[in-house]
Protein backbone atom coordinates (compact mmCIF):
# COMPACT_ATOMS: atom_id res chain seq x y z
CA UNK A 1 0.00 0.00 0.00
CA UNK A 2 1.61 3.09 -1.03
CA UNK A 3 1.79 6.29 1.35
CA UNK A 4 1.96 9.89 -0.24
CA UNK A 5 3.16 11.58 3.30
CA UNK A 6 2.28 15.37 3.89
CA UNK A 7 5.13 17.71 4.03
CA UNK A 8 4.67 17.74 7.48
CA UNK A 9 5.44 13.87 7.92
CA UNK A 10 7.98 13.46 5.07
CA UNK A 11 11.08 13.83 6.61
CA UNK A 12 10.17 12.96 10.14
CA UNK A 13 11.09 9.86 12.37
CA UNK A 14 6.91 8.96 12.93
CA UNK A 15 6.26 9.64 9.49
CA UNK A 16 8.92 7.17 7.79
CA UNK A 17 8.37 4.49 10.29
CA UNK A 18 4.37 4.73 9.82
CA UNK A 19 5.03 4.71 6.66
CA UNK A 20 6.98 1.78 6.40
CA UNK A 21 4.67 -0.16 8.52
CA UNK A 22 1.71 0.66 6.09
CA UNK A 23 3.58 -0.67 3.37
CA UNK A 24 3.78 -3.81 4.27
CA UNK A 25 -0.42 -4.15 4.40
CA UNK A 26 -2.21 -5.70 2.09
CA UNK A 27 -5.40 -5.20 3.56
CA UNK A 28 -6.06 -8.85 3.33
CA UNK A 29 -8.84 -8.56 6.44
CA UNK A 30 -7.69 -11.73 8.65
CA UNK A 31 -6.60 -8.96 11.30
CA UNK A 32 -10.35 -8.22 11.85
CA UNK A 33 -11.65 -11.89 12.11
CA UNK A 34 -9.22 -11.80 15.21
CA UNK A 35 -10.07 -8.10 16.31
CA UNK A 36 -12.26 -7.78 19.37
CA UNK A 37 -13.96 -4.73 19.13
CA UNK A 38 -14.55 -5.75 15.67
CA UNK A 39 -16.11 -8.63 16.78
CA UNK A 40 -18.47 -6.90 19.02
CA UNK A 41 -19.17 -3.68 17.16
CA UNK A 42 -19.07 -4.99 13.30
CA UNK A 43 -17.57 -1.88 12.29
CA UNK A 44 -14.83 -1.35 10.05
CA UNK A 45 -13.45 1.81 11.28
CA UNK A 46 -13.23 -0.35 14.76
CA UNK A 47 -11.12 -3.19 13.32
CA UNK A 48 -7.15 -2.99 12.48
CA UNK A 49 -7.88 -2.33 8.59
CA UNK A 50 -9.93 0.50 9.43
CA UNK A 51 -7.70 2.19 11.92
CA UNK A 52 -4.74 1.67 9.78
CA UNK A 53 -6.85 3.66 6.99
CA UNK A 54 -7.58 6.48 9.35
CA UNK A 55 -4.06 6.31 10.28
CA UNK A 56 -2.72 6.66 6.64
CA UNK A 57 -5.15 9.53 5.68
CA UNK A 58 -3.74 11.83 8.73
CA UNK A 59 -0.37 10.97 7.42
CA UNK A 60 -1.29 12.33 4.17
CA UNK A 61 -2.64 15.77 4.73
CA UNK A 62 -6.21 14.93 5.84
CA UNK A 63 -6.97 16.70 9.44
CA UNK A 64 -7.93 14.17 12.07
CA UNK A 65 -11.46 14.39 14.08
CA UNK A 66 -12.87 13.74 17.51
CA UNK A 67 -14.79 10.53 15.73
CA UNK A 68 -10.26 9.59 14.31
CA UNK A 69 -9.73 9.58 18.04
CA UNK A 70 -12.58 7.40 19.00
CA UNK A 71 -11.88 4.40 16.75
CA UNK A 72 -8.52 4.55 17.99
CA UNK A 73 -9.42 5.25 21.41
CA UNK A 74 -11.37 1.97 21.33
CA UNK A 75 -8.50 -0.01 19.82
CA UNK A 76 -7.29 -2.65 23.38
CA UNK A 77 -3.57 -2.72 21.82
CA UNK A 78 -4.17 -6.55 22.43
CA UNK A 79 -1.54 -7.20 19.30
CA UNK A 80 -3.97 -10.11 18.23
CA UNK A 81 -3.96 -8.66 14.71
CA UNK A 82 -0.44 -8.08 14.81
CA UNK A 83 0.10 -12.43 15.57
CA UNK A 84 -2.92 -12.85 12.83
CA UNK A 85 -1.40 -10.95 10.16
CA UNK A 86 0.28 -12.98 7.31
CA UNK A 87 2.18 -9.73 5.93
CA UNK A 88 3.60 -8.86 9.47
CA UNK A 89 2.63 -5.49 9.71
CA UNK A 90 3.86 -3.89 13.25
CA UNK A 91 0.29 -2.58 13.83
CA UNK A 92 1.08 -1.76 17.73
CA UNK A 93 4.14 0.33 16.73
CA UNK A 94 1.56 1.67 14.19
CA UNK A 95 -1.08 2.95 16.57
CA UNK A 96 1.30 4.18 18.95
CA UNK A 97 2.24 6.76 15.86
CA UNK A 98 -1.22 7.87 14.93
CA UNK A 99 -2.59 8.11 18.39
CA UNK A 100 0.16 10.41 19.16
CA UNK A 101 -0.28 12.76 16.19
CA UNK A 102 -4.03 12.90 16.49
CA UNK A 103 -3.42 13.03 20.75
CA UNK A 104 -1.02 16.52 19.36
CA UNK A 105 -3.31 17.95 16.94
CA UNK A 106 -7.54 16.99 18.71
CA UNK A 107 -8.47 18.33 21.96
CA UNK A 108 -9.99 16.20 24.60
CA UNK A 109 -13.31 17.29 26.20
CA UNK A 110 -12.30 18.93 30.13
CA UNK A 111 -13.76 15.91 31.45
CA UNK A 112 -12.01 13.46 29.79
CA UNK A 113 -8.94 15.22 30.35
CA UNK A 114 -9.32 15.24 34.10
CA UNK A 115 -10.24 11.92 34.43
CA UNK A 116 -7.16 10.95 32.07
CA UNK A 117 -4.72 13.03 34.51
CA UNK A 118 -6.30 11.63 37.86
CA UNK A 119 -5.59 7.95 36.19
CA UNK A 120 -1.87 8.80 35.31
CA UNK A 121 -0.81 10.44 38.65
CA UNK A 122 -2.97 8.61 40.90
CA UNK A 123 -2.13 5.15 40.01
CA UNK A 124 1.46 5.75 39.77
CA UNK A 125 1.83 8.41 42.84
CA UNK A 126 2.95 7.20 46.34
CA UNK A 127 -0.34 7.68 47.57
CA UNK A 128 -2.13 5.11 45.83
CA UNK A 129 -1.78 2.76 48.87
CA UNK A 130 -3.19 4.46 50.86
CA UNK A 131 -5.73 5.59 48.52
CA UNK A 132 -6.67 2.23 48.22
CA UNK A 133 -7.18 1.84 51.97
CA UNK A 134 -9.72 4.47 51.85
CA UNK A 135 -11.43 2.75 48.84
CA UNK A 136 -12.40 -0.02 50.06
CA UNK A 137 -13.67 1.19 53.33
CA UNK A 138 -15.98 3.74 51.08
CA UNK A 139 -16.90 0.47 48.50
CA UNK A 140 -20.21 1.22 48.44
CA UNK A 141 -20.27 4.41 47.62
CA UNK A 142 -17.92 4.46 44.38
CA UNK A 143 -19.40 4.65 41.20
CA UNK A 144 -19.49 0.31 39.53
CA UNK A 145 -16.54 0.37 37.61
CA UNK A 146 -13.95 2.14 39.88
CA UNK A 147 -15.57 0.02 42.62
CA UNK A 148 -14.87 -3.44 41.00
CA UNK A 149 -11.24 -2.25 40.48
CA UNK A 150 -10.54 -2.44 43.67
CA UNK A 151 -10.67 -5.93 45.03
CA UNK A 152 -12.48 -6.45 49.04
CA UNK A 153 -8.70 -7.75 50.25
CA UNK A 154 -5.49 -8.99 49.93
CA UNK A 155 -5.67 -12.60 48.62
CA UNK A 156 -4.32 -14.52 52.14
CA UNK A 157 -0.96 -15.52 51.84
CA UNK A 158 -0.18 -19.76 52.55
CA UNK A 159 -0.42 -20.67 55.84
CA UNK A 160 3.46 -21.05 56.59
CA UNK A 161 6.14 -19.49 54.82
CA UNK A 162 8.03 -21.34 52.50
CA UNK A 163 11.35 -22.71 53.58
CA UNK A 164 13.84 -21.28 51.71
CA UNK A 165 17.32 -23.03 50.96
CA UNK A 166 20.68 -21.63 52.26
CA UNK A 167 22.26 -19.12 49.55
CA UNK A 168 24.77 -20.52 47.43
CA UNK A 169 27.61 -18.68 45.72
CA UNK A 170 26.47 -20.27 42.50
CA UNK A 171 22.95 -18.98 43.07
CA UNK A 172 20.83 -17.56 40.37
CA UNK A 173 20.19 -13.82 41.14
CA UNK A 174 17.49 -11.80 39.90
CA UNK A 175 15.99 -8.15 40.25
CA UNK A 176 12.49 -8.22 40.85
CA UNK A 177 10.21 -4.71 40.18
CA UNK A 178 7.60 -3.97 42.24
CA UNK A 179 5.48 -2.22 39.77
CA UNK A 180 3.09 0.33 40.68
CA UNK A 181 -0.33 -0.67 41.62
CA UNK A 182 0.19 -4.58 42.41
CA UNK A 183 1.94 -3.82 45.60
CA UNK A 184 -0.91 -2.11 46.80
CA UNK A 185 -3.94 -4.28 45.33
CA UNK A 186 -2.32 -7.73 45.61
CA UNK A 187 0.97 -8.32 47.10
CA UNK A 188 0.85 -11.36 47.73
CA UNK A 189 2.02 -11.79 44.04
CA UNK A 190 4.69 -10.64 44.65
CA UNK A 191 5.80 -11.95 48.21
CA UNK A 192 4.61 -15.59 46.53
CA UNK A 193 7.46 -14.97 43.43
CA UNK A 194 9.96 -14.48 46.07
CA UNK A 195 9.06 -17.18 48.17
CA UNK A 196 8.65 -19.51 45.03
CA UNK A 197 12.28 -18.32 43.42
CA UNK A 198 13.58 -18.99 46.81
CA UNK A 199 12.66 -22.61 46.41
CA UNK A 200 14.18 -23.35 43.48
CA UNK A 201 17.43 -21.64 44.06
CA UNK A 202 16.84 -18.51 42.69
CA UNK A 203 17.53 -15.19 44.63
CA UNK A 204 14.70 -12.11 44.00
CA UNK A 205 16.59 -9.08 44.77
CA UNK A 206 13.29 -6.10 45.30
CA UNK A 207 14.55 -3.22 43.52
CA UNK A 208 14.76 -0.41 45.57
CA UNK A 209 13.95 2.35 43.30
CA UNK A 210 11.87 2.98 40.22
CA UNK A 211 7.87 2.52 39.59
CA UNK A 212 5.70 2.38 36.72
CA UNK A 213 6.86 0.81 33.81
CA UNK A 214 5.85 3.47 31.24
CA UNK A 215 2.78 1.52 30.11
CA UNK A 216 0.15 3.62 31.95
CA UNK A 217 0.90 6.78 30.80
CA UNK A 218 1.69 5.07 27.26
CA UNK A 219 -1.78 3.98 27.53
CA UNK A 220 -2.79 7.06 28.12
CA UNK A 221 -0.98 8.63 25.46
CA UNK A 222 1.06 10.88 27.75
CA UNK A 223 4.35 9.91 25.54
CA UNK A 224 6.63 12.21 27.32
CA UNK A 225 5.34 11.14 30.55
CA UNK A 226 6.03 7.16 29.79
CA UNK A 227 9.42 8.21 28.48
CA UNK A 228 10.36 9.22 31.63
CA UNK A 229 9.27 6.62 33.55
CA UNK A 230 11.00 4.26 31.51
CA UNK A 231 14.63 6.29 31.73
CA UNK A 232 14.01 6.28 35.44
CA UNK A 233 13.81 2.85 36.13
CA UNK A 234 16.75 2.32 34.06
CA UNK A 235 18.39 4.60 36.34
CA UNK A 236 16.93 2.66 39.14
CA UNK A 237 18.05 -0.64 37.41
CA UNK A 238 21.21 0.19 35.50
CA UNK A 239 24.09 -0.20 38.08
CA UNK A 240 23.27 -3.98 39.22
CA UNK A 241 22.62 -4.76 35.49
CA UNK A 242 26.07 -3.08 34.71
CA UNK A 243 27.92 -4.50 37.49
CA UNK A 244 26.74 -7.51 36.81
CA UNK A 245 25.17 -8.44 40.13
CA UNK A 246 22.27 -9.60 38.64
CA UNK A 247 21.19 -12.64 35.83
CA UNK A 248 18.18 -11.01 34.94
CA UNK A 249 15.37 -8.70 35.52
CA UNK A 250 11.99 -10.68 36.01
CA UNK A 251 8.95 -8.92 36.52
CA UNK A 252 5.84 -10.68 37.39
CA UNK A 253 3.15 -8.88 35.39
CA UNK A 254 2.77 -9.58 32.04
CA UNK A 255 2.03 -6.17 30.79
CA UNK A 256 4.69 -4.26 32.99
CA UNK A 257 7.57 -6.92 31.08
CA UNK A 258 6.33 -6.30 27.89
CA UNK A 259 6.66 -3.03 28.17
CA UNK A 260 10.10 -3.21 29.48
CA UNK A 261 11.17 -5.63 26.73
CA UNK A 262 10.28 -2.24 24.58
CA UNK A 263 12.47 -0.07 26.47
CA UNK A 264 14.98 -0.44 23.67
CA UNK A 265 12.68 0.79 20.86
CA UNK A 266 11.40 3.33 23.23
CA UNK A 267 14.65 5.02 23.58
CA UNK A 268 16.66 4.25 20.49
CA UNK A 269 16.59 7.30 19.64
CA UNK A 270 17.58 9.23 22.56
CA UNK A 271 21.79 9.27 22.76
CA UNK A 272 22.31 8.77 26.75
CA UNK A 273 19.52 6.07 26.87
CA UNK A 274 19.60 3.72 23.67
CA UNK A 275 22.62 1.75 25.05
CA UNK A 276 21.45 1.31 28.43
CA UNK A 277 17.95 0.67 27.23
CA UNK A 278 18.60 -2.29 24.84
CA UNK A 279 20.54 -3.89 27.56
CA UNK A 280 17.93 -2.94 30.10
CA UNK A 281 15.19 -4.84 27.42
CA UNK A 282 17.86 -7.89 26.68
CA UNK A 283 18.08 -8.30 30.27
CA UNK A 284 14.19 -8.77 31.02
CA UNK A 285 12.15 -12.42 31.35
CA UNK A 286 8.54 -12.36 32.30
CA UNK A 287 7.84 -14.50 35.35
CA UNK A 288 6.57 -17.56 32.95
CA UNK A 289 10.03 -17.67 30.77
CA UNK A 290 11.08 -19.03 34.15
CA UNK A 291 8.43 -21.78 34.95
CA UNK A 292 10.71 -24.45 33.15
CA UNK A 293 13.45 -24.07 35.45
CA UNK A 294 10.62 -23.52 38.40
CA UNK A 295 9.06 -27.25 37.51
CA UNK A 296 11.77 -28.96 37.05
CA UNK A 297 12.62 -28.15 40.25
CA UNK A 298 9.62 -28.58 41.52
CA UNK A 299 8.49 -31.71 40.02
CA UNK A 300 7.51 -34.42 42.06
CA UNK A 301 7.71 -32.48 45.49
CA UNK A 302 4.20 -30.48 45.36
CA UNK A 303 1.59 -33.49 46.25
CA UNK A 304 -0.80 -31.43 46.97
CA UNK A 305 -0.89 -29.60 43.40
CA UNK A 306 -2.18 -33.72 42.37
CA UNK A 307 -5.82 -33.23 40.98
CA UNK A 308 -6.14 -29.34 41.72
CA UNK A 309 -7.97 -27.77 38.47
CA UNK A 310 -7.78 -24.55 37.34
CA UNK A 311 -8.84 -22.56 34.21
CA UNK A 312 -5.89 -20.52 32.79
CA UNK A 313 -6.45 -17.40 30.67
CA UNK A 314 -3.59 -16.09 29.19
CA UNK A 315 -3.02 -12.70 28.62
CA UNK A 316 -2.69 -10.96 25.68
CA UNK A 317 0.86 -8.93 26.81
CA UNK A 318 1.96 -12.89 27.49
CA UNK A 319 0.70 -14.48 24.10
CA UNK A 320 0.34 -11.62 22.07
CA UNK A 321 2.74 -9.24 23.40
CA UNK A 322 5.77 -11.32 23.91
CA UNK A 323 4.23 -14.25 21.83
CA UNK A 324 5.22 -16.58 25.14
CA UNK A 325 2.37 -19.05 24.20
CA UNK A 326 1.38 -22.44 25.64
CA UNK A 327 4.00 -22.39 28.24
CA UNK A 328 2.33 -22.01 31.31
CA UNK A 329 -0.46 -24.06 31.24
CA UNK A 330 2.18 -27.11 30.27
CA UNK A 331 4.44 -25.85 33.06
CA UNK A 332 1.70 -25.80 35.68
CA UNK A 333 0.30 -29.40 34.20
CA UNK A 334 3.89 -30.69 34.45
CA UNK A 335 3.99 -30.01 38.31
CA UNK A 336 0.83 -31.37 38.61
CA UNK A 337 -1.90 -28.78 38.11
CA UNK A 338 -4.81 -30.27 36.33
CA UNK A 339 -4.96 -26.85 33.84
CA UNK A 340 -7.60 -26.55 30.99
CA UNK A 341 -7.56 -23.19 28.90
CA UNK A 342 -10.97 -22.21 27.38
CA UNK A 343 -12.13 -23.86 24.49
CA UNK A 344 -13.42 -20.67 22.42
CA UNK A 345 -12.14 -17.03 22.33
CA UNK A 346 -9.15 -18.55 24.29
CA UNK A 347 -6.93 -15.69 22.07
CA UNK A 348 -9.31 -12.91 22.73
CA UNK A 349 -8.71 -10.14 25.04
CA UNK A 350 -10.45 -9.87 28.32
CA UNK A 351 -11.04 -5.97 27.86
CA UNK A 352 -8.99 -5.11 30.97
CA UNK A 353 -5.63 -3.61 28.96
CA UNK A 354 -4.82 -1.01 31.23
CA UNK A 355 -6.98 1.54 31.49
CA UNK A 356 -9.39 0.50 28.97
CA UNK A 357 -11.07 -0.72 31.64
CA UNK A 358 -12.11 2.45 33.03
CA UNK A 359 -12.11 4.63 29.89
CA UNK A 360 -13.82 1.87 27.94
CA UNK A 361 -16.50 0.10 30.39
CA UNK A 362 -18.94 -1.04 28.03
CA UNK A 363 -16.51 -2.56 25.52
CA UNK A 364 -14.60 -3.65 28.75
CA UNK A 365 -17.73 -5.41 30.37
CA UNK A 366 -18.90 -7.02 27.28
CA UNK A 367 -15.54 -8.98 26.62
CA UNK A 368 -15.15 -9.27 29.94
CA UNK A 369 -18.54 -11.63 30.25
CA UNK A 370 -17.82 -13.40 26.73
CA UNK A 371 -14.47 -14.43 28.46
CA UNK A 372 -16.14 -15.46 31.67
CA UNK A 373 -18.38 -17.58 29.50
CA UNK A 374 -15.83 -19.49 28.10
CA UNK A 375 -14.12 -19.53 31.04
CA UNK A 376 -16.70 -20.74 32.82
CA UNK A 377 -17.63 -24.39 30.60
CA UNK A 378 -14.19 -25.46 31.91
CA UNK A 379 -16.41 -25.53 35.54
CA UNK A 380 -13.27 -25.17 37.09
CA UNK A 381 -12.85 -23.91 40.79
CA UNK A 382 -10.15 -21.50 40.15
CA UNK A 383 -9.31 -19.18 37.25
CA UNK A 384 -5.33 -18.18 37.05
CA UNK A 385 -3.75 -16.07 34.86
CA UNK A 386 -0.34 -13.58 34.59
CA UNK A 387 -1.60 -9.99 34.43
CA UNK A 388 -3.03 -8.36 37.29
CA UNK A 389 -5.00 -5.96 35.25
CA UNK A 390 -6.50 -9.18 33.46
CA UNK A 391 -6.84 -10.73 37.49
CA UNK A 392 -8.33 -7.91 38.75
CA UNK A 393 -11.14 -7.19 35.75
CA UNK A 394 -12.17 -11.26 35.26
CA UNK A 395 -12.41 -11.04 39.30
CA UNK A 396 -15.45 -7.93 38.75
CA UNK A 397 -17.39 -10.65 36.91
CA UNK A 398 -17.62 -13.46 38.61
CA UNK A 399 -17.55 -15.55 42.51
CA UNK A 400 -15.10 -17.69 41.27
CA UNK A 401 -11.57 -17.12 42.84
CA UNK A 402 -9.01 -15.43 40.04
CA UNK A 403 -5.57 -15.45 41.06
CA UNK A 404 -1.85 -15.52 39.45
CA UNK A 405 -0.47 -18.64 38.89
CA UNK A 406 2.52 -18.06 40.97
CA UNK A 407 0.21 -18.00 43.77
CA UNK A 408 -1.13 -21.36 43.19
CA UNK A 409 2.41 -23.06 42.96
CA UNK A 410 3.54 -21.02 46.49
CA UNK A 411 0.49 -22.28 48.38
CA UNK A 412 1.20 -26.16 47.02
CA UNK A 413 4.53 -26.18 47.60
CA UNK A 414 3.88 -24.57 51.72
CA UNK A 415 1.27 -27.37 52.01
CA UNK A 416 4.22 -30.05 51.21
Amino acid sequence: MHTQLSPEFADTADGKNAAAIIHKCVHCGFCNATCPTYQLLGDELDGPRGRIYLIKQVLEGAPPTRNTQLHLDRCLTCLNCQTTCPSGVDYGHLVDIGRKIVEQRVPRPTRERAVRWILKEGLTSPLFAPAVAIGRALRPLLPPRWRDKLPLRAARPPPHPTAAPRPRLDQRRVLLPSGCVQPALMPNIDAATRRVLAAVGIAAHAASAGGCCGSLRKHLQDEEGALADMRRNIDAWWPAVAAGEIDAIVINASGCSSTVKEYGHALAGDAAYARKAAAVSAATLDLSELLPDIAAALRGRLSRAAGRRCAYHAPCTLQHGQRLRGGVERQLRAMGFDVDVARTDAHLCCGSAGTYALLQPQLALALRDRKLHALGELAAPCIVSANIGCIQHLQSGTATPVRHWIEIVDEALAAT
